[in-house]
């Protein structure tokens, strides 16, 4: 029995230290977040709950625009229910591949770092469930697949507890605007 304990706390404890972003210091195409921004973008998401049931599927239009250092996106979001919501990042760098972000029901700051291809952000959110406001922590990690393309798989949970996994798929304009 005692054995079972200590290899069950064991198992607990060797997933508490995580990935860390620098582990994909060497992978290409290395991400430029404004850059990446820098046109439109839309993207697809999923919602899925701990049984790995889709619980929500979304849709989200993305625009950009710079102010001095800050990099501001307009979330624009359409879910499947037919329900809207608008979030409005900012971002700003603050060195060494750092970045912080706010968002109106974002509590405090997102704090994000790059390294690579991988943009790491942790943040938490007040987030409505069912006319409820749940404060939630996201730990977002997105990947850079090519030049237009990102992926972002974001687990989401409440006193340590998975609630479930994000999904999505971001696709930049292949358009590039004039300057």
């Amino acid at each position: 029995m005692r054995v079972g304990i200590w290899l069950l706390v064991g198992l607990l404890l060797s997933g508490c230290g995580g990935i860390e972003v620098e582990r994909y210091a060497a992978q290409r195409p290395q991400l430029d977040l404004p850059g990446f921004f820098s046109r439109p973008v839309q993207a697809w998401g999923i919602f899925q709950n701990r049984s790995g049931e889709v619980v929500k599927r979304f849709k989200v239009d993305i625009t950009s625009h710079r102010e001095g250092e800050q990099l501001i996106l307009d979330e624009r979001f359409l879910y499947s229910d037919g329900t809207r919501q608008q979030r409005v990042w900012h971002l700003t760098p603050t060195g060494d591949g750092r970045w912080r972000g706010r968002a109106a029901d974002v509590i405090g700051e997102a704090e994000g770092e790059i390294a690579g291809n991988a943009l790491r952000w942790r943040y938490q959110l007040k987030l409505d469930v069912d006319g409820t406001t749940w404060d939630v922590d996201f730990d977002d990690w997105m990947y850079l697949m090519d030049e237009d393309t990102l992926i972002n798989r974001s687990s989401m949970s409440k006193l340590g507890i998975e609630l479930g996994q994000v999904t999505l798929f971001f696709r930049r304009d292949a358009t590039p605007t004039a300057h």
